[in-house]
């Protein structure tokens, strides 16, 4: 007996980041038509430095560019931290997480990952300029508006737009009218900290020696008089990423800047240049912040504030949020775009085994895709919220926090949360599966009965043969 054919919804991706791309190539591999439409009107080189391990490089290993990822990246040593004086306080050495882990903690430029993850979507699957303004649900499926009255219809809604996603705000106006939005989805978002970054051009090897080392720390900088903690960390084509932040102590100011200033842009950021002009870097005698800013193109500069909260509402009818959509991480813990992609991989994995596209079966596949992740996601927005604190936090329960953290805490103790956090690694179940290599055997994963299905007949009718 044949399977019945796998339904084939007409998807709508908002936003094309690194979460929606993903969802894009997954969708692609899929066979699944979509549309990713982003707000920008363009591709803007943004961001700075990022970091990828265990927990999803095997994603990239299915896909089969794990190679070029590697290609972009230098393997972490760990991190070093120094005081505003450049006395070196503490290291935290990533040397044995390869073994346990199978794969290397990377280090790269967010501007060069998500060259290669663009170039994996065709160039007619995304329209920029588009700024959504409804999600409306019709007998038939959704209609996405744009405020340039342009309209798209899909099965499914996938809002993959940040966390101040316009799709959320759609579909939680619906959630509230129907009396099925928790008064928690309703509070706004903390804002613990404000951050700025770049990426410099290519730099001097003889004036930076260490640009021609595969295998580099992370050299960060916490302020004593300053509000201020910075880091740099080398990438390859000989250059530099930076990033420098401010804890935030106001919130009602955060929130008057954070709506003045709510986009990633050279434009919001030049306050910020002036004041960290100064500050010292532990990487080369009388090197400053400012020689990397001027190192650095004016366009890739860029100041955004920092913002964490873990939604409860992941998807109403026909539309389902990932990322910073339902879940805001701060990124010191590294983990906001993998977990962007890990909800983009689960959610796949579901609608793969979608039998139809009824209402109830889409329903209940967004269901499905929130109880695999939402765990995971809590346990992380605590880490990152934590992590955020130890590295950047500048009260004295900060300061406090950070050396017990970094001093105090036993080497077996470090280890064993290092096994912990290495052993959530999901797969793409619709793809071959990519076997565990490290030390730290990987949790179960929920299979796909589809693709098992279809593996079994497949064997069938080759036998037949």
């Amino acid at each position: 007996m044949s399977l019945p054919p796998r339904p084939r919804p007409r998807v709508v991706i908002v936003g094309a980041g690194l979460g929606g791309l993903m969802m894009g190539i997954l969708l692609e591999k899929m066979d699944v038509p979509y549309q990713i439409l982003e707000r920008a009107t363009k591709i803007k080189p943004l961001g700075s430095l990022m970091g990828f391990n265990a927990n999803i490089l095997g994603v990239f290993e299915q896909l089969g560019f794990l190679k070029e990822i590697l290609d972009i990246s230098n393997s972490s040593k760990g991190i070093v931290i120094y005081s505003e004086k450049m006395e070196k306080t503490a290291e935290v050495s990533m040397t044995n997480y390869a073994e346990l882990a199978g794969y290397d903690n990377i280090i790269f430029s967010r501007s060069d990952l998500y060259d290669i993850m663009l170039r994996r979507v065709p160039a007619e699957k995304i329209a920029m300029g588009k700024r959504v303004l409804s999600v409306k649900e019709t007998d038939q499926g959704v209609i996405v508006g744009c405020s340039d009255n342009s309209t798209y219809e899909a099965d499914i809604v996938i809002g993959a737009d940040g966390a101040y996603s316009a799709v959320r705000q759609c579909i939680y106006k619906e959630a509230a009218d129907a009396g099925s939005l928790p008064l928690s989805d309703t509070e706004d978002l903390a804002v613990p900290f404000v951050c700025m970054v770049g990426t410099t051009d290519p730099q001097s090897v003889d004036k930076y020696p260490q640009l021609n080392e595969p295998e580099e720390f992370v050299h960060h900088v916490i302020g004593s008089t300053t509000p201020y903690t910075w880091s740099t960390r080398s990438v390859p084509g000989h250059r530099f990423c930076w990033t420098v932040t401010a804890q935030v102590t106001d919130q009602t100011k955060a929130v008057d800047q954070r709506f003045r200033s709510s986009e990633w842009g050279p434009e919001s950021s030049e306050g910020m240049v002036k004041m960290v002009r100064g500050l010292p870097l532990p990487i080369a005698k009388d090197l400053t912040l400012g020689d990397m800013i001027d190192a650095t193109p004016a366009d890739g500069i860029c100041k955004v504030m920092l913002e964490e909260k873990l939604f409860e509402t992941w998807s109403f009818k026909r539309s389902v949020l990932i990322g910073d959509a339902c879940h805001k991480m701060l990124p010191s813990g590294g983990q906001g775009v993998i977990n962007a992609m890990q909800d983009a991989v689960i959610l796949a994995n579901c609608l793969y085994d979608l039998n139809d596209l009824k209402l109830e079966s889409i329903t209940a596949a967004f269901l499905d895709y929130k109880e695999q992740r939402y765990a995971q996601t809590k346990k992380l927005t605590t880490i990152s919220k934590m992590n955020a604190l130890i590295t950047t936090g500048q009260t004295l329960f900060d300061r406090v926090l950070r050396y017990g953290a970094l001093n105090l805490v036993p080497k077996w103790l470090q280890i064993a949360h290092l096994r912990t956090g290495v052993e959530y690694r999901p797969q793409i179940m619709f793809l071959p599966t990519i076997k565990d290599k490290g030390t730290v055997p990987s949790l179960p994963r929920k299979p796909s009965k589809r693709y098992e299905a279809e593996l079994t007949e497949g064997k069938k009718s080759a036998t037949a043969l």
